[in-house]
């Protein structure tokens, strides 16, 4: 009898389970149906809007004065979705995307209102692709503009090179395509301290392993931590490995709470080539080491490796997010840093 329970209550509970999984579904599609007619509902008001707005041209103040007075007309009874603000919104979101059928249904409204700040077309496409291929919410789309993700895939890649790969019409062929420099980690919420230990940077990683393959880049899962490498009688532990499915080929993580140092990159290659050799099938590409440290000499890293190196990779990681002015500044320094090295 009690066995007989035993199984009643085990088909209880996958029955649960799944009538659980068909509301939640059904939920989830009501959403993105309600997101979908917002988005088009909107824009078709900014259509409306301009198509008004250009019978009255010829006043300079014109358009201000109608969308003030349009809201002033149907806030109170349709709330502050409709706000002077809101409506210029619209109109904007109307000729950034004059032709409703491009409207990506995968993403709401909150998003485009994001989208449509981005005066750069490039710029915005990019966003626009890797939030629908990844599919982004609204947080990690704020995030990666934040964060300038696109200027900073820009600083070792040609803008025609990053958005084929986003527009899906090539896939990476190296690292630097998808890994960026530096890495930005204020996800880890660790508090403002000199310097952490190594062990806690990399508890805290786990922690918050799914924004962190976010900030790595396209394709990576999560394979091993302290992985054990077992050199004859010697016993060595890679801190992350993760494996890359665009690139395929595993990739190994050493975090440093100090600036690089060429013993650091020889101990990062010993893992590479441990992987190369014992781990990676034979139709895989070779292994990616990352060197994750708080500073490093751009001129020590190439002096230390081989001049064809394309496997071993130096990125700083920032434990907090600087402001938009201070992110740009940096960019604008490695750029004019890279523009006088080629002149």
């Amino acid at each position: 009898m009690m066995s007989n329970d035993i199984n009643k209550n085990e088909l209880t509970k996958s029955f649960i389970i799944e009538i659980r999984s068909i509301i939640d579904k059904a939920r989830a599609g009501a959403v993105r149906s309600v997101d979908s007619y917002r988005v088009q509902m909107y824009w078709h008001l900014g259509q409306r809007i301009f198509e008004e707005e250009q019978q009255g041209k010829e006043r300079a103040d014109y358009g201000t004065y109608l969308l003030r007075k349009l809201a002033k007309e149907i806030e109170p009874e349709y709330g502050s979705g409709f706000s002077s603000r809101q409506l210029a919104f619209c109109r904007q979101f109307y000729l950034a995307y004059p032709i409703v059928n491009t409207l990506r249904s995968q993403l709401n409204w909150s998003q485009y209102r994001m989208l449509i700040q981005i005066s750069d077309t490039d710029k915005r496409e990019y966003y626009e692709l890797e939030a629908v291929n990844n599919l982004w919410n609204g947080r990690e789309l704020e995030r990666q503009i934040n964060s300038q993700l696109y200027e900073r895939l820009l600083l070792s890649n040609d803008r025609d090179a990053v958005l084929a790969v986003a527009r899906g019409e090539r896939i990476p062929e190296s690292p630097t395509e998808i890994i960026k420099d530096p890495m930005y980690l204020e996800f880890l919420g660790l508090e403002r301290k000199a310097a952490y230990y190594e062990k806690d940077l990399e508890s805290a990683i786990i922690t918050h392993i799914a924004d962190f393959l976010l900030e790595m880049g396209k394709g990576f899962s999560f394979v091993a931590r302290q992985k054990r490498i077992l050199v004859e009688d010697d016993e060595y532990f890679a801190d992350l490995v993760f494996y890359n499915r665009l690139l395929r080929c595993f990739t190994v993580i050493e975090i440093k709470n100090h600036k690089l140092t060429h013993g650091d990159l020889g101990q990062l290659q010993l893992y590479v080539n441990y992987y190369d050799r014992c781990e990676k099938m034979a139709d895989e590409n070779p292994t990616i080491g990352i060197l994750l440290c708080t500073e490093k000499n751009d001129t020590a890293v190439r002096m230390a490796l081989p001049e064809d190196n394309k496997t071993i990779l130096a990125s700083k990681y920032k434990l907090y997010l600087p402001s938009s002015e201070q992110l740009i500044a940096q960019i604008n320094e490695v750029k004019e840093l890279a523009g006088s090295k080629d002149e």
